[in-house]
């Protein structure tokens, strides 16, 4: 289930969703990353933390750490530390941030080098996590005999990296262990799959055929709806994003699992669902009806 915003009247009503969500076969919650907005949204390590700490089974991600605006050594502890303390449940998945986002001018960043800048904070990452002692000389950063513990429980601690441009395949393919897209329809998603695919293996460590993951906002009802045009008309302003009634699956329980298999026709084994609802009674109603007819039918 993926958590956009803060889309809960209050924390109590976020809780109470979480603990419908540990009581069912869902895998998993994952959080977006906005560091700057007029509108509530959760920082996506701490909300994990509340998140490990209510739960027992369920796991959790964040889709995805925008690297740009992290230091690799406070976010190799905190990773560290959040799957060391809930049995290893952490799910890490990182981009590099689009260059308009709202961070880079609140912050006086320059969104140029964003890349480079990702990925050497990438390898520090799974250095830290794996190696007994890290030196490290690169062009951002210099460590010197750096250990943390205690370790992840993982090991290795997966790396799920965002973003479809050539510069996100070549880092999925170098760096990654799995591969999340952004808001993307499954025929947008086809070709980035291929070509990590082709990528990975050039390079000698092929990715995991289930470790290719989509999104799509989902909703019992029709597309009349009013919160399902309200949802049609906000994704049609996004840049690049695709047709709503490409990415949105509407109707019953039948529709939203066809839509899930155009993403695994595509490739796709993972996915990230989120409810269209405006209220705490909508995501619940929503999600519960995503366990008891959705997931049956799939794992049917």
């Amino acid at each position: 289930m993926g958590v956009a915003g803060f889309p809960f009247s209050s924390p109590k009503a976020f809780y109470e969703w979480v603990d419908l969500c540990e009581g069912s076969a869902i895998d998993s919650i994952w959080f977006s990353e906005r560091l700057v907005s007029s509108s509530p949204n959760l920082e996506p390590m701490t909300a994990m933390a509340a998140v490990a700490g209510r739960t027992k089974r369920l796991k959790f991600g964040m889709n995805a750490i925008v690297l740009p605006f992290r230091d690799p050594l406070i976010l190799a502890k905190e990773c560290a530390t959040l799957d060391y303390l809930s049995g290893g449940r952490l799910l890490p998945a990182f981009g590099v941030g689009n260059e308009n986002a709202p961070e880079f001018g609140a912050t006086g960043r320059n969104p140029q080098g964003r890349g480079a800048y990702s990925d050497e904070v990438i390898l520090c990452l799974t250095r830290f996590w794996n190696e007994e002692r890290v030196t490290h000389e690169g062009a951002h950063f210099r460590y010197h005999d750096v250990t943390i513990t205690p370790r992840p429980v993982q090991r290795p601690l997966p790396v799920w990296i965002g973003g479809s441009s050539e510069a996100a395949i070549r880092r999925t393919a170098r760096l990654g262990s799995g591969w999340l897209a952004g808001l993307q329809s499954p025929a947008q998603v086809r070709p980035v799959v291929a070509a990590i695919r082709r990528e990975s293996l050039a390079a000698g460590r092929p990715i995991d055929d289930d470790h290719y993951g989509a999104g799509f906002a989902f909703r019992f009802g029709s597309v009349d709806e009013p919160e399902v045009q309200r949802s049609t008309k906000a994704f049609a302003r996004i840049p690049g994003a695709p047709d709503p009634l490409a990415y949105l699956a509407v109707g019953d329980a039948a529709a939203i699992a066809a839509r899930a298999a155009e993403y695994v026709d595509a490739g796709i084994s993972k996915f990230v669902l989120r409810p269209v609802a405006e209220s705490d009674e909508g995501w619940m109603e929503q999600t519960r009806r995503l366990i008891e007819e959705v997931i049956p039918l799939v794992h049917a």
